[in-house]
């Protein structure tokens, strides 16, 4: 059962899921694209292996699981909680003839239906940030990966160099919500989008988050100058679920 917070951002992402490839290739000038393919990378070694199994969290329309698919060999699976997005998800597959190995599933990203240890490699893009709780979040994540199991976070993060922060934050206050809503018809879902972002733990404070989660060999590393970051680390293998 989803708290009342949980329940409006599902209803927000299902709202604006047949314009959200669109406006997040359109927004970022098809940079998301380059992230992704270097969030799948990180993984290299779980998908290169056909008995693996990988889960993308909170995977949406699946863009990142198409890459991991492109990337491997391994299978997959993408958990999302919006049933709009996971629609459209099963069409980008089924273009893909990517159905074989890749299954989508339904399911609140806090309480997985999954037992423990049951996968090598997991990512998240631009997923954890809309988690009602981001520490619970990441240990449902550990919960579910194997011992030795990688974790690859792809999400918005601080930009590094202070002019480049500023002409940012100008662009994401006001520029990117105007064209979200005249996109998508759904002004208050990009006006989230800047809060949420606002509000999200900067690239050392993840990292620490993570560690505290449980984390081992945790790092990141920055893309297009900060805007967002990518994290990683392994569960540890001495650690009990």
């Amino acid at each position: 059962m989803l708290s009342p917070q949980a329940s409006q951002i599902r209803q927000m992402f299902s709202a604006i899921a047949p314009r959200y490839d669109l406006l997040n290739h359109l927004l970022s000038l098809n940079v998301d694209r380059s992230w992704r393919r270097q969030a799948a990378s990180l993984l290299a070694d779980p998908l290169e292996d056909r008995q693996a199994l990988c889960l993308d969290l909170c995977c949406g329309t699946g863009d990142l699981l198409v890459e991991m698919a492109r990337q491997g060999r391994a299978r997959i699976v993408g958990s999302d909680f919006s049933h709009p997005m996971l629609k459209l998800g099963l069409e980008k597959l089924a273009k893909r003839s990517l159905e074989r190995r890749v299954a989508l599933l339904e399911a609140d990203a806090l309480r997985l239906p999954f037992p423990a240890n049951t996968f090598d490699g997991l990512a998240v893009a631009f997923g954890l940030r809309n988690l009602e709780n981001w520490g619970e979040g990441l240990g449902e994540m550990r919960r579910v990966l194997k011992p030795e199991g990688r974790i690859v976070v792809l999400e918005f993060s601080r930009p590094t160099l202070p002019l480049f922060s500023r002409l940012f934050q100008l662009y994401f206050l006001w520029i990117l919500p105007t064209i979200g809503k005249g996109v998508s018809g759904h002004g208050s879902a990009y006006r989230y989008l800047h809060d949420s972002v606002q509000e999200f733990p900067d690239q050392a404070r993840l990292c620490q988050l993570m560690k505290e989660a449980g984390f081992a060999g945790v790092s990141f590393r920055n893309l297009t100058g900060g805007i967002a970051a990518l994290h990683w680390g392994v569960k540890d293998g001495t650690s009990t679920p």
